[in-house]
């Protein structure tokens, strides 16, 4: 076993370090009080090549792994952007891989140039409002005309929608009376034609500068060009995309947990009371001590899920628990820096409080904690399903 990054992949930590140098926690701290897209961060990430890491090389990515994708998401997240920096890409890095898997030739000259590029910013509309993640029972239905589907429906949390020129889009294309075991809904990729589309921004807790919407379709129309594989198989193919999306949060909730860790220890050495540094004190230093012991061990089984993944492996219950594990670990981290702040923690110039607002996404998204724990219960352990 080798746990450590290959040359290669240090030489992909330290370039992503460089691109976020300029964003500092200051820009963040800006870019979360006024809101309103990182267009500057997204274009600098561009420009270096980083959006197409895990894309092919015959369309212009860099035909990396999972394990690299991980990484840049870690060191974006670590570098103080937190899940602000890593949201502003994150759609870029996984969100497009049922294209890459099940899409045409054609189609993946046609779409995927342009997104790594930075010229097309697509938004993952699949999530609605009575439906939650019990995706087989969407309503958002596409009912085919000639060359042409009409799509009618409403999706919610669909992040960057606001500034999306391109949309992945799940829709019912056979009636959910008629549909057989997974079959029935089908997956687009196309544009975001706001003439039958109204995005309305969610106002939220945190991550303001990467916009949260509800999405209202009315008489859209998509070619047929624009669906991804076969009709009624759009379930099966973002399935796809699950594990690593999943092993991507992970990556991120470590790093934010990281750069919030980093924060509450240096504090802790430089903040003195009683005439002695309160890291001196075993009442700060052992949750501070215990957070690094989490996230090093939700780094290890992320890394794990993403080795596994590049290896063509099974990876369903390491994605979950590191999802899971790093979450929880991210959290624990952003509470403790605050903690360890004292009240100067409840102060925006101090960053974690900030940080604490972002640890609560990869709590609650794309999977809630408690079915990955049904699902660790289910498949890993044998239990009888219990939804």
């Amino acid at each position: 076993m080798n746990f450590a990054w290959s040359p290669e992949q240090e030489q992909i930590r330290a370039a992503i370090e460089r691109v976020c140098a300029p964003f500092d926690a200051d820009y963040w701290l800006r870019k979360d009080s006024e809101g309103g897209f990182p267009e500057d961060f997204h274009r600098a990430l561009a420009a270096s090549g980083w959006l197409g890491i895990a894309m092919p090389e015959a369309y212009g990515g860099a035909g990396l792994g999972i394990s690299e994708a991980a990484l840049m998401m870690h060191t974006i997240a670590a570098s103080g952007a937190g899940l602000s920096g890593a949201s502003a890409v994150h759609m870029n890095i996984f969100g497009l891989h049922p294209v890459v898997v099940f899409g045409s030739h054609s189609q993946k000259q046609r779409w995927l140039p342009p997104l790594i590029a930075g010229g097309d910013r697509a938004c993952f509309a699949v999530t609605e409002p009575d439906t939650g993640l019990n995706t087989l029972k969407l309503k958002t239905r596409a009912v085919r005309e000639g060359d042409r589907y009409v799509v009618s429906g409403q999706k919610v949390w669909i992040s960057t929608a606001q500034v999306a020129s391109k949309m992945l889009l799940l829709a019912r294309t056979t009636p959910v009376d008629e549909a057989q075991g997974t079959d029935g809904l089908s997956l687009f990729y196309t544009d975001v034609d706001r003439s039958a589309i109204e995005v309305r921004e969610i106002a939220k807790m945190g991550r303001h500068a990467v916009d949260s919407n509800q999405v209202f379709i009315d008489g859209l129309h998509i070619p047929v060009a624009d669906r991804i594989g076969e009709e009624g198989k759009g379930f099966s193919y973002i399935l796809h995309g699950l594990n690593p999306e999943r092993i991507l949060v992970a990556a991120e909730a470590v790093g934010l947990g990281r750069a919030a860790l980093q924060r509450g220890a240096a504090y802790a050495g430089e903040r003195e009371v009683f005439g002695r540094p309160i890291g001196q004190n075993q009442g700060i230093q052992h949750p501070l001590a215990r957070s690094w012991m989490e996230l090093e061990a939700a780094h290890l089984m992320t890394h794990k899920a993403a080795w596994l993944y590049d290896q063509g492996q099974p990876c369903a219950a390491e994605a979950n628990s590191a999802k899971y594990l790093a979450a929880e670990a991210c959290y624990r981290a952003c509470e403790n820096a605050i903690l360890t702040h004292g009240g100067m923690g409840y102060a925006k110039e101090y960053h974690v409080e900030r940080y604490l607002r972002e640890a609560w996404i990869p709590r609650l998204a794309p999977v809630s904690p408690q079915l990955i724990l049904c699902f660790i219960a289910e498949k890993v352990l044998g239990l009888p399903k219990s939804y």
